[in-house]
């Protein structure tokens, strides 16, 4: 069975970072990019190994995780990512977040070692706006990145979108996208100025909602954070077809499925989120907001792993709702975690 906090949240999913270099330099994102574009290459010395996360992998399914995301930086940049993916427990739900660089000559390299979704970063479907916002001239070559997940299998490919004042004016293009490409979707993530500084770039999320209902064919509700679900077709006066019930994402031919991620000042999200984290260096993070609840695992022995994991998510509570209280209207901090220090949240 999972365990679970004091908040009654199991925990049985787990993002993993695998690295936290990236060859992108996205304006929004607090880790500076390094520019290294010179492809896929050996661990760093600071990152776990391939033999510590399959440890650490096997040690979670052993508490119940059911999912595994490896992310970065930018995942792909390990060369010995396929590796990773083949060896991951049996039963275990594995999937990546990317910026799609590399996928036209590894993705169906990892469909075939395992993997079962991707998620590709894309703020934008034209390629100078593209090039603005990563500081990076690499369009055609994410665009080709997408078209080959598809190509191995890996439907539906999830397009992640941060939705902030540079980009909000991107998603009208962006929802008409994913509608008119079968197999794709689109999860639109709201700005976190917490993590990445910028308040100024923050926008009213609500605006975004209000604006897909109006648009939509059809809006579901998942049970996962209280996420709204938007259907969007090609033409959105057209007869809406019926979902087939069990089919939480609709007929992909017909709809496109935007999502939106809306953490920011929400306690419902965080009283319903499931998942730690693992920095690129081998420590437990147990919400994502937060900088003072990393938790290191020694050695990675199998014992130190467990022991860490365990005190993880004893500690874990939920950040809007609990780390900090609204009043009057503001969110403040907690008396009880008074001498826990905020600090900015690293990409891990």
């Amino acid at each position: 069975m999972p365990l679970e906090d004091a908040h009654g949240r199991a925990v049985t999913g787990i993002r993993v970072s695998l690295t936290d270099r990236c060859n992108f330099d996205c304006v929004y994102c607090h880790n500076e990019g390094l520019g290294d574009t010179r492809g896929p290459m050996d661990p760093q010395d600071e990152e776990m190994t391939a033999d510590e996360v399959i440890r650490l992998l096997d040690v979670v399914r052993e508490f119940g995780v059911e999912t595994a995301k490896f992310t970065g930086g930018e995942p792909m940049l390990r060369q010995d990512l396929v590796e990773i993916v083949r060896r991951a427990p049996d039963g275990m739900e594995v999937s990546m977040t990317t910026n799609g660089t590399f996928l036209p000559d590894r993705a169906a390299a990892l469909a075939d070692a395992g993997l079962e979704r991707v998620n590709v970063s894309q703020d934008a479907v034209d390629p100078d706006a593209f090039a603005e916002l990563t500081r990076s001239g690499a369009y055609d070559k994410v665009i080709e990145g997408v078209e080959a997940a598809l190509g191995a299998g890996l439907a539906p490919v999830k397009l992640n979108m941060v939705v902030m004042e540079p980009t909000a004016g991107y998603v009208p293009q962006m929802v008409d996208h994913v509608a008119a490409n079968d197999g794709l979707q689109l999860q639109l993530i709201e700005y976190m100025p917490e993590i990445a500084g910028h308040p100024e770039w923050a926008i009213d999320i609500d605006r975004v909602h209000d604006w897909l209902a109006d648009r939509a064919d059809r809006v579901e509700r998942r049970e996962m954070h209280g996420r709204r679900r938007y259907y969007v077709g090609e033409d959105a006066d057209a007869e809406t077809p019926t979902i087939a019930a069990g089919d939480p994402d609709g007929p992909a031919a017909e709809y496109g499925m935007v999502e939106i991620v809306d953490p920011v000042e929400n306690a419902e999200f965080c009283a319903n989120c499931h998942r730690v984290r693992v920095t690129h260096d081998g420590q437990f993070k147990g919400c994502l907001n937060r900088h003072d609840d990393h938790r290191a695992m020694g050695e990675m022995s199998r014992e130190e792993i467990r022991t860490a994991f365990r005190e993880t998510v004893a500690s874990r509570v939920p950040y809007y709702g609990e780390y900090l209280v609204e009043e009057d209207g503001e969110w403040v901090r907690n008396d009880r975690y008074v001498d826990q220090p905020i600090s900015t949240a690293d990409d891990d």
